[in-house]
């Protein structure tokens, strides 16, 4: 998975640009712990900036233009993922919870939705547990305590899918498990696609054979053909990438830097790579 580490270790490259290419992987490795938290980080201080300008600091004469620019902050479409917003509602759904005592096994064994929502013990410990979770937890774990059907539905969190058709976004799933699964997946990478290199002379030509593997979500196109042009030019030869798309196995080539990407599905007459990655 670590495809950096393969150039370094197999690319044709000079000593100084090995060096810089180096360089670019120490740093990512180092700014990885950040990468780790984004949405605590993100939804943590946006939580105290509204706190901070709408109980401290702000005029009333300010509050219409600072709710547009908040808003444009926290915007999700249907089927995105905005760290600042889910980071936000998130915090404010645990402070909520844990000051009306909607959480562990007493709470959770009442079976009446209404008497769940309207419980409320009075015990007011929402801000000591936020900040608790702010320092032992990251974005994997903050997800996967937190995260519930009720939060899911109110946010309309599902998974969505553009109708090649018609263009018409529809809904994929409501299903909490699948949601909520396919979400840890996105976040264990920092909410980047998980790609391996599955082949290092494909068809025996030394072309560079990526492969994504599926776990829900499919690669961004344009992102992927600018990250392989960057490939291409560090390879010196062709690269594919492997992916899925609308369910379909599909591989994108390109035959250098400056070469217009070719797609194709992968079929039965596709030459096959050194491993296999479904």
């Amino acid at each position: 998975r670590d495809v950096l580490a393969f150039l370094l270790a197999h690319a044709p490259l000079e000593d100084w640009q090995a060096d810089i290419l180096g360089i670019v992987r120490d740093e990512a490795y180092y700014f990885a712990p950040q990468g780790m938290t984004k949405v605590m980080n993100e939804g943590w201080a946006t939580y105290w900036h509204s706190k901070l300008m709408t109980q401290h600091f702000l005029e009333a004469k300010e509050i219409i233009d600072y709710a547009e620019q908040h808003s444009g902050v926290v915007h999700m479409p249907p089927g995105g993922f905005n760290p600042y917003k889910i980071g936000v509602e998130l915090f404010k759904d645990i402070e909520r919870r844990w000051d009306r005592g909607q959480h562990g096994p007493s709470w959770e064994r009442l079976s009446d939705i209404g008497a769940k929502e309207a419980f409320n013990d009075k015990s007011m410990r929402g801000r000591d547990k936020i900040f608790e979770v702010r320092r032992i937890y990251n974005d994997v774990n903050f997800i996967d305590e937190f995260l519930t059907p009720e939060f899911v539905d109110k946010h309309q969190m599902y998974q969505f899918r553009r109708d090649p058709q018609t263009g018409e976004v529809r809904i994929v799933t409501r299903d909490f498990s699948r949601i909520k699964q396919t979400l840890l997946f996105q976040l264990t990478n920092m909410g980047q696609p998980f790609v391996y290199v599955v082949d290092g002379n494909y068809a025996n030509r030394g072309e560079l054979y990526l492969a994504h593997k599926y776990m829900g979500l499919e690669v961004d196109a344009s992102k992927a053909v600018e990250t392989l042009r960057g490939i291409s030019l560090i390879w010196g030869r062709p690269v594919h990438l492997q992916s899925r798309v609308n369910d379909e196995l599909s591989l994108i080539t390109l035959e250098g830097p400056e070469a217009e990407p070719e797609r194709r599905v992968v079929n039965d007459e596709t030459a096959r790579p050194g491993h296999v990655l479904e």
